[in-house]
């Protein structure tokens, strides 16, 4: 399920990300993807790929990794995010909701740390 009212576009300086297309109120539920699961011999043989960006660490012990179908993938990473995922391990799926009020033409980011708050530097800032 995605809701109307957010769209896909080119950005600036990181390629695709998603944007707001009407004001969005705080607590709403943007998407809720269906993800494919994988196991951690999989997991190994993706991140040889140019998939390792896009998939997430997946289950209780983050061994395994899922790529989210619909927009999930899309959503580009920021520490100051306006959006956060929710994964759902039993149901095989990842929502994102907002987690401020979100104004018209805005890009809609999450942390891809998993928490909105963390400032933790992500995989492909480490050097």
């Amino acid at each position: 399920m995605i809701i109307t009212g957010i769209e896909m576009r080119d950005t600036e300086l990181k390629g695709r990300g998603m944007f707001a297309l009407h004001d969005i109120a705080r607590g709403t539920v943007l998407e809720v993807a269906p993800v494919i699961a994988m196991n951690e011999a999989d997991r190994i043989l993706l991140e040889q790929t140019a998939l390792n960006n896009y998939i997430f660490e997946w289950g209780n012990d983050s061994k395994q990794c899922c790529m989210a179908l619909g927009y999930v993938a899309i959503y580009n990473h920021s520490y100051e995010s306006n959006c956060e995922y929710e994964m759902d391990f039993e149901n095989n799926t990842i929502t994102v909701k907002s987690i401020r009020d979100v104004s018209k033409g805005e890009e809609l980011t999450i942390n891809y740390n998993g928490d909105w708050n963390s400032h933790k530097k992500v995989w492909f800032e480490v050097k």
